[in-house]
């Protein structure tokens, strides 16, 4: 069958695929044009993309012989998932695999903005590391302080983990709350979103994008927020209002955020490249080696085992699509 794949591979990976279809690959950083997405996937019965791909009914009307989408990554928002059940195309996606690596990228994201570390390292690449001053360039403790973990699925309750090597208070808000023994395990005491946004010196953003949660964090939740507290994101962008967030930055509504995902990413909100007190990294929650390459090892065989027909490890419609049969 032809294969088109979107992003660049290892070619370990891309030969695995290769091997039992025809496959058209993309062998650059920069994503795919859409002009090119649109002329590419007109005779394509398999296509492996990525979140910079909007696979959305005009894509799908120029493809009347596709069957998998493998999504290289775990958010589908970029997928009309509906419009692929109409037509029986099976969706895939790469859970569980980075859930550790986001968690550590989180984590690094509390301590940089907390210590300073980005603003640190520009003052002494600059030349501004002159003497040494008791109370010059402080800082924010992390150890002890009371984390608050919005959306405690497989990477808050990662990141709960980390924190107890801290000796941090936990808390959580979510939608499914744990069972006791895990909150046992975690020592993590669920909380109504309110409570968490007062109490919190650290709040850390965990959940999935859904209506619900676009702007999840506004102009009301960042003023409930302590003014010594800080806000990570490394879910998705939308999640917070980032215009809001500038303001708050700006005039000390809190003290600090860590951002791994942006709003309309990768451009950012005015203003907020020009704050000392953000971090700001480049949506890299799961770029290390080993678990990029594993999603990439996932997302093919999940596109190799639909197109042989049978159920994909991680379809995201499989029992919608056998209803329709």
């Amino acid at each position: 069958m032809k294969v088109l794949v979107t992003i660049k591979l290892p070619p370990e990976v891309l030969s695995l695929i290769a091997r039992e279809h025809q496959v058209e690959g993309y062998d650059a950083d920069p994503p795919l044009a859409r002009r090119q997405l649109l002329k590419s996937i007109t005779d394509k019965e398999g296509l492996l993309c990525t979140i910079t791909d909007r696979i959305d009914a005009e894509v799908l009307d120029r493809a009347p012989a596709l069957k998998v989408i493998a999504n290289y990554g775990v958010g589908f928002e970029h997928l009309d998932i509906e419009a692929a059940t109409r037509r029986g195309i099976m969706v895939t996606n790469t859970p569980g695999v980075l859930t550790e690596t986001t968690a550590d990228a989180a984590f690094a994201l509390i301590l940089a903005a907390a210590r300073r570390v980005v603003e640190g390292d520009r003052r002494v690449r600059e030349g501004e590391f002159r003497y040494w001053a008791p109370f010059l360039f402080l800082g924010q403790e992390v150890h002890g302080k009371t984390l608050g973990i919005i959306g405690m699925g497989r990477i808050g309750q990662a990141v709960a983990r980390r924190a107890r090597g801290f000796a941090m208070k936990i808390i959580y808000h979510s939608r499914t709350r744990l069972a006791p023994a895990g909150e046992q395990e975690l020592q993590a005491s669920a909380v109504p979103l309110e409570t968490l946004l007062r109490e919190a010196d650290f709040v850390t953003l965990h959940v999935p994008l859904t209506p619900q949660t676009r702007h999840l964090m506004g102009s009301r939740e960042l003023e409930m927020m302590k003014p010594t507290a800080y806000l990570i994101n490394t879910a998705r962008g939308p999640v917070v209002d980032e215009a809001v967030l500038v303001a708050a930055l700006r005039q000390g509504v809190i003290r600090g955020a860590g951002l791994d995902v942006y709003e309309r990413e990768p451009q950012l909100t005015p203003g907020l490249t020009d704050l000392d007190n953000v971090v700001l990294l480049p949506h890299v929650g799961s770029a290390t080696v080993e678990t990029r390459t594993r999603m990439a090892e996932m997302a093919a065989e999940n596109l190799l085992v639909g197109l042989r027909g049978d159920h994909p490890p991680n379809c995201l419609n499989w029992a919608e699509i056998q209803e329709k049969k």
